[in-house]
């Protein structure tokens, strides 16, 4: 969509599409609003540039992978690109393995302030998040933030969540959620609760891709 030279990419966005279209649009501009790059936060002329890029040239940019992931890559020097490449599903979604990407995510959070993917646990009917006291959702995040709203959910935070379970103990019934993946359940969780966000996030994909196109 944009070609030209980047210098050392400082910020990488991976935002699932479904039908050419951006179907988290809103939540994945708000939270690149609340990211920093640099120490400094995202301008309101860069997220501007993304929307309008969004808005003009997505639907052509994607023609190859219509349901394929929208990349938005900010280097050290505030210059940003756009491009759309394949979907590819994860490789193992086993506890340890989800725990593990949230961990790296966490990282990044450092210091762009917001992670693209976290891992969630269900306690007991209610929602543990894998943040810190301080942490901005993602995009994901409030969606699933939302639905839990909307469900009656409790949602609390827990830090450690994924450092205990990426070292294989304790909770089975935990689920990645992620920009670029969606709602994931881990291999062999079984819960109701996981499985209903899951199934919400697919359904909010169905409707997008059979939205006529420029709709």
């Amino acid at each position: 969509m944009d070609e030209f030279e980047l210098g050392v990419p400082a910020l990488v966005c991976r935002w699932r599409l479904s039908g050419r279209t951006l179907p988290l649009e809103n939540r994945h501009l708000r939270a690149l609003s609340q990211r920093r790059v640099n120490g400094a936060p995202v301008t309101t002329g860069l997220v501007a540039w993304a929307k309008q890029h969004i808005e003009w040239t997505l639907a052509d940019g994607a023609a190859l992978n219509p349901d394929g992931v929208l990349m938005v890559v900010v280097d050290e020097a505030g210059r940003a690109a756009m491009t759309v490449g394949p979907y590819e599903p994860l490789a193992a979604a086993e506890p340890s393995a989800l725990a593990a990407r949230a961990l790296a995510s966490a990282r990044e959070a450092v210091t762009t302030d917001v992670a693209p993917e976290s891992l969630w646990a269900v306690r007991e009917g209610a929602l543990a998040w894998g943040a810190s006291e301080d942490e901005l959702p993602s995009g994901a995040a409030s969606l699933v933030l939302d639905l839990a709203r909307t469900l009656g959910v409790p949602v609390t935070r827990d830090p450690r969540l994924a450092g205990t379970v990426a070292t294989g103990e304790g909770e089975p019934q935990v689920l990645l959620v992620s920009d670029e993946h969606g709602v994931v359940p881990a291999s062999g969780c079984d819960d109701e609760l996981a499985r209903r966000l899951a199934q919400g996030y697919a359904t909010l994909l169905e409707k997008a891709s059979r939205r006529p196109f420029g709709a």
